[in-house]
């Protein structure tokens, strides 16, 4: 492993973090890029897709570059939120923790600002930072970026509207001779408008093929249903799935709380994830989520950026995505590091005309997804109200008395004969129309 990161230029500190961190091989984005940052001075545009390790890409040779000798900031890291902004902070203590002197803040919104502007009095030469908290901190005049020699915009397209308005006064604060290192994992017309504004004529632009460690993984699967049957349909595929993490997408974060409520009446280990949440509940199901205490994850797309935990085995489009590049990026969460996923997108018969687009624009193939017939789905739901049941906690309000004249109804009653007349109840009251076989499973 040394000998093919020392390869692209990287020094001896670095290498040793990578391999304590079992980092084996340099993926494509990583070994176009990485001796290109060292060896030259241009601006460079690196185009890869989510999950092909563009952090290490840009972050291995920054730090490479500092001078640990100057304590003021050399390089800035824009990201489009907190959560992004938090793993590259931790990937580059991780990758940096054999340099002497190194010293790196994250300074992201959604938390008080003043501890982050106390931690910036102290030696700092990379600072990871949103654009809105950045340009605060210019304004409260409590970062100095007059040596500030690097400009990173990571993940470009996901900030586009918020670089439009940000970005010449974060420049305005730069020396006019530093370097800017443009990622992304497309490249739309706005985009291409911003390169031409801030960054130099003779811009070299390296991109990684699709089939990257991080992508060739995914199998891209689309299932078509009825509105009246969607949550059925995803129940019945989340139960396929049991014990197995995942992330379902949604548009919209009134759906996105929708959706959790509905999981979470049946039972599924699920949390939701939106920008209307406070900054300590999403840092909270986001722990619980890395940690394997929840398994489902139900997130609009911005909220969901930054989310690197690599044994996420499939994710749900319960909402076709408006764009090609948000498909992107919620079908890069799975399938990392080299694993498999499953991107599976749920649409509506007038939807999947949409289908053809999508492999044309991204190069890849979609198959569908085997919808289950109403008497599987009639099972799963029969399944979901047993788990309930099972999962409810007893509620020790009810009379001591009461519990007695029920237990007296049921007493003569085998543990197999209640379980006969719960379902048969159960079926009655939901009007499920099941055959006698699947009945028989149950029994089991």
């Amino acid at each position: 492993m040394s000998k093919q990161f020392s390869a692209l230029g990287v020094s001896a500190p670095i290498l040793k973090a990578l391999s304590e961190l079992n980092i084996v091989e340099p993926t494509e984005i990583q070994q176009k890029t990485i001796p290109l940052l060292l060896a030259e001075s241009h601006d460079v545009v690196g185009l890869a897709k989510t999950g092909t390790g563009k952090t290490a890409a840009f972050g291995l040779p920054l730090l490479q570059l500092i001078n640990t000798e100057i304590t003021t900031v050399q390089a800035i890291i824009l990201v489009p939120t907190r959560e992004l902004g938090q793993q590259i902070f931790r990937n580059l203590e991780d990758f940096g923790k054999h340099i002497p002197n190194i010293s790196i803040a994250s300074t992201c919104g959604g938390i008080p600002i003043k501890p982050q502007i106390e931690r910036l009095t102290q030696p700092t030469q990379i600072v990871v930072a949103t654009p809105g908290r950045l340009i605060d901190l210019i304004q409260r005049k409590a970062i100095d970026l007059k040596e500030t020699q690097y400009l990173v915009l990571d993940e470009a397209d996901e900030m586009v509207s918020i670089l439009k308005e940000s970005l010449d006064e974060i420049v305005a604060e730069l020396p006019k001779k530093h370097r800017t290192l443009l990622f992304s994992a497309t490249l739309p017309g706005t985009i291409k408008q911003l390169i031409q504004n801030y960054l130099n004529k003779n811009v070299v632009q390296v991109s990684a093929n699709m089939e990257t460690v991080g992508n060739q993984g995914i199998d891209h699967e689309y299932i078509v249903v009825d509105p009246i049957e969607k949550l059925d349909v995803l129940m019945h595929f989340l139960n396929s799935k049991e014990g197995e993490r995942g992330i379902i997408f949604c548009k919209t974060k009134a759906a996105v709380n929708k959706l959790a409520k509905n999981l979470a009446i049946n039972r599924f280990s699920s949390g939701a994830l939106h920008g209307s949440l406070s900054q300590g509940i999403r840092d909270r199901i986001m722990e619980q989520f890395r940690e394997g205490h929840i398994n489902i994850l139900v997130a609009t797309d911005l909220a969901a950026r930054g989310i690197d935990v690599k044994e996420i085995s499939y994710v749900v489009n319960y909402h076709l995505p408006d764009t090609y590049e948000t498909y992107v990026h919620r079908s890069g969460r799975t399938a990392r590091a080299g694993a498999k996923g499953l991107s599976l997108t749920v649409l509506q018969e007038e939807e999947v005309i949409e289908i053809p687009e999508f492999e044309k624009e991204l190069g890849i193939k979609f198959t569908k997804f085997q919808k289950p017939s109403v008497i599987s789905l009639e099972e799963n739901n029969t399944l979901l109200w047993a788990k309930q049941i099972f999962k409810t906690k007893p509620n020790h309000d009810i009379s001591a008395e009461l519990k007695i004249k029920v237990k007296t109804v049921f007493h003569h009653l085998t543990k197999d004969e209640l379980i006969e007349k719960l379902m048969a109840n159960y079926v009655l009251q939901n009007k499920v129309e099941v055959t006698e076989k699947p009945v028989k499973k149950f029994k089991k």
